[in-house]
């Protein structure tokens, strides 16, 4: 087994499966087959099962058509619309047939029929979870930074763009938090860059485990420059992240003598869509701030 096999294998372990049915005896059963082998969260309505995707990102979704409310063919049309959930996978499960082709029409991956044969369930689920991680594992090659190992400037360009459309059409905000390490060139002089390296890899790191949702991102923006984005965020809890951020990285007591501090702190500038007026860039509007903070004393924050 390779390397890339083997952390697809114990990845699949972790993976998240959405089970949408309005019926619980057929959650029970679904559950029953799976519970043993992936991480699994469930919804009682293609409503519930929007609602939930919106914060978590299932790998793969179990969907019933037959719903009241929003059935499962609408459920799906709307997941395959938003840039946030159109590559995850669905697999249909109903007792009609007849509504194969539209399933297929609109986005599904795999059709179950009931009554569900356990055995198809399992190695069909199993199946197109591998093939979704496959292919994350690929998108992770052309879209990770290779030295921190967070995501590189390159899919943060994209994924910004998707935060942005998201939250105009919910009409919800979102957060941009703009982060330079202090000194960093005089860092590389005294210490070498070979330290420098390690203190990036350190910074990210301490940025990633600052981020506590799934759906709140990092990537390395420049040399020494990180951008995080955090979805669903108004300015006090982009403040309370960066806050946090900061604090964790100063915690790091990566000696730094060149620095007022003598040890490698980062500043700040953070900006929100609701933030800014008409026209205006919620990028650009960060980026200003940050200046402001290297401008005005550093290892500090500015909105």
């Amino acid at each position: 087994m390779t390397n890339v096999e083997s952390e697809i294998a114990q990845s699949l372990i972790k993976s998240q499966v959405l089970i949408v049915d309005d019926q619980a005896i057929n959650i029970s059963l679904l559950q029953k087959i799976l519970s043993n082998h992936y991480q699994l969260t469930t919804a009682t309505s293609g409503e519930q099962a929007l609602e939930i995707c919106k914060t978590q990102s299932p790998d793969l979704i179990l969907l019933d058509i037959e719903m009241a409310g929003i059935n499962g063919i609408e459920t799906c049309k709307r997941l395959k619309s938003t840039p946030e959930t159109k590559d995850i996978p669905i697999i249909f499960i109903t007792s009609f047939e007849q509504h194969e082709d539209l399933c297929w029409q609109v986005g599904g991956v795999d059709f179950i029929s009931k009554p569900i044969n356990q055995t198809t369930v399992f190695n069909r689920v199993k199946v197109h979870l591998t093939l979704k991680l496959q292919r994350d594992k690929l998108l992770d090659m052309v879209y990770l930074d290779s030295l921190t190992q967070v995501y590189n400037r390159r899919y943060f360009d994209s994924h910004l763009i998707k935060t942005e459309l998201s939250a105009k059409r919910e009409g919800g905000d979102y957060t941009i938090i703009l982060i330079d390490i202090d000194f960093f060139k005089q860092f590389n002089d005294i210490y070498g860059h070979l330290k420098g390296d390690e203190a990036l890899r350190d910074v990210a790191q301490a940025i990633m485990h600052t981020l506590l949702r799934p759906s709140d991102f990092v990537a390395r923006y420049g040399g020494e420059e990180f951008a995080v984005i955090l979805p669903f965020t108004d300015l006090k809890g982009g403040i309370l992240v960066a806050e946090n951020i900061r604090k964790n990285i100063s915690a790091l007591n990566i000696s730094h003598s060149y620095n007022t501090s003598k040890q490698l702190t980062v500043s700040a500038g953070i900006a929100t869509l609701r933030g800014i007026i008409e026209q205006e860039n919620v990028l650009k509007s960060a980026d200003e701030k940050l200046y402001m903070s290297k401008q005005t004393g550093r290892n500090k924050i500015t909105y």
